[in-house]
């Protein structure tokens, strides 16, 4: 997808604003304020100043086939745009389990989500957050963590880990800001494979989407 032309991505911005009722304006604006007060107090942990743009949680949510039985992990889900996006998709709020870390950003998905089921604890520890709780292959794994904070080592046993309690085939969806992937597109050892959406320009920053699966 080419880059659009800065008075382009501008009208479709200042177009998005005017169809956004006011009380939602408002929600967005108090989440941005989440996030920023987040990322002063622990950058290495949010990762982003700003909540994912609705264009990148509807690019992430898309990969999800909501006809795959099982739940849905949601990895480092903030204040809920990829989750939103989800169940627009087609998931039920049932079907998911939302992983945070920050308490307050638990608490505003609890009351936005209240029939999924949100954990307070470390993603990069998924085998331990989730044990006792799924009980069957998941459908998919969506992370919005900042991979690029840990080391490569820390990232493919994450990887590792999804894969693990996840249906053969199904996906491990990473979003990035990185013109490189946050885990290697190419696996020497055959483990998995990758592929990658194009730059979602309407995002700010512009990211991409990563995709992984297990053969």
């Amino acid at each position: 997808m080419p880059p659009l032309r800065r008075s382009s991505a501008k009208a479709v911005a200042v177009s998005n604003s005017v169809k956004r009722s006011p009380a939602e304006r408002r929600e967005s604006l108090e989440d941005d304020a989440r996030f920023l007060r987040s990322w002063f107090e622990r950058p290495l942990v949010t990762g982003s100043v700003t909540p994912s743009g609705k264009m990148l949680a509807r690019t992430m949510a898309s990969y999800v086939d909501p006809r795959m039985s099982g739940p849905v992990i949601e990895l480092g889900p903030g204040t809920g745009p990829v989750t939103e996006a989800l169940i627009r998709r087609g998931i039920e709020q049932e079907r998911l389990i939302l992983v945070e870390f920050n308490p307050g950003f638990c608490e505003l998905l609890r009351s936005r989500f209240p029939r999924a089921t949100v954990l307070q604890g470390d993603a990069y520890r998924i085998r331990d957050t989730l044990k006792g709780l799924v009980e069957m292959p998941c459908a998919a794994t969506i992370s919005s963590l900042p991979l690029f904070t840990k080391p490569l080592e820390q990232r493919m046993e994450l990887l590792q880990s999804a894969h693990d309690v996840m249906h053969p085939g199904a996906p491990f969806v990473q979003f990035t800001y990185a013109v490189v992937p946050p885990i290697p597109a190419k696996c020497e050892a055959g483990s998995y494979t990758a592929s990658r959406s194009n730059k979602v320009w309407l995002n700010l920053p512009p990211a991409r989407v990563w995709v992984y699966r297990r053969p």
